[in-house]
């Protein structure tokens, strides 16, 4: 049930939805998250919002919409501010740090990041590695496994 008290939480980022499952690709200005949101687009994702995202608290939930005046735009290097197909009130069940090459681990730690009270699954990508609108939607596919390290031996067995 929503508390009607509640306020939104203004976050600067991208979101999109996977199946019903909402992601929330944070970095710094220029570091591609509406580039990386555009190639998921491409892959199904559906826009939820570009460049600022609201969240609000329902339960044991965070719950992504975008400001009135930016749903359904997503801003293209190159084109400019184009419109897309968008939902709204869709749970955050990833966040997506976007970082330089040097920063992403071959084998990382299972990580969550509390926002509000909620603890959301976190990973660091690179967003113009080719992979990386891949990696996202295998990381939504296996969301309660993330970070779970598998022994090689054990799999020799």
């Amino acid at each position: 049930m929503n508390n009607p008290a509640s306020k939104d939480i203004s976050q600067h980022g991208t979101a999109v939805s996977i199946n019903g499952q909402g992601i929330l690709i944070i970095g710094p200005s220029g570091s591609g998250k509406s580039d990386l949101a555009l190639r998921l687009i491409d892959r199904g994702a559906i826009l939820i919002s570009d460049d600022q995202v609201l969240l609000r608290q329902s339960g044991s939930h965070l719950i992504m919409s975008g400001p009135k005046k930016l749903q359904g735009y997503l801003e293209v290097r190159g084109l400019g501010i184009v419109p897309f197909d968008f939902v709204q009130n869709i749970p955050l069940c990833l966040m997506v740090y976007l970082v330089s090459d040097n920063m992403t681990a071959r084998l990382p730690d299972e990580t969550d990041q509390i926002v509000s009270t909620v603890p959301i699954k976190t990973i660091k990508l690179q967003a113009f590695d080719p992979s990386a609108p891949i990696k996202i939607e295998l990381a939504i596919k296996h969301l309660d496994d993330l970070g779970k390290l598998v022994n090689i031996n054990q799999l020799n067995e």
